[in-house]
């Protein structure tokens, strides 16, 4: 059976590769991970078809939870899941999360064989009440 994969999006395509990179050494292979982070030109921003790229990237039939950084994110992670074939989309979740604490232990619960909606209970379980 197939891990839960992980995508984190992030405004900064720095903090993208550093919060993957961290999972990556905390976690290791056992996940599928990907990121997209700033906008196409390199600055600050997000792409809604490099998130889209990043899911692919990401994409297990487990499916993915993404994690993301401000609200423009989460948008544009939206519009991208929406983009998605149908019997793909409801495999895909936004976890209202920390993007790097999120990430990990999102990552480490998928590690671990859980299904999608215990990654993003595990992610939000950091959330401020």
């Amino acid at each position: 059976m197939a891990n839960v994969g992980i995508v984190i999006v992030s405004h900064s395509p720095k903090i993208a590769e550093g919060a993957a990179d961290m999972v990556r050494q905390m976690v290791g292979d056992s996940v599928n991970l990907a990121y997209a982070g700033g906008d196409p030109g390199g600055g600050l921003g997000t792409s809604v078809p490099s998130i889209r790229d990043a899911i692919d990237r990401a994409w297990s039939e487990a499916g993915v939870a993404v994690l993301v950084d401000l609200g423009g994110a989460e948008t544009n992670s939206e519009m991208a899941i929406e983009m998605l074939d149908a019997e793909r989309r409801d495999r895909v979740v936004v976890c209202n999360a920390p993007i790097v604490e999120g990430a990990v232990m999102a990552a480490t619960e998928a590690s671990g064989g859980s299904t999608l909606e215990a990654v993003r209970r595990t992610a939000e379980e950091l959330s401020p009440q």
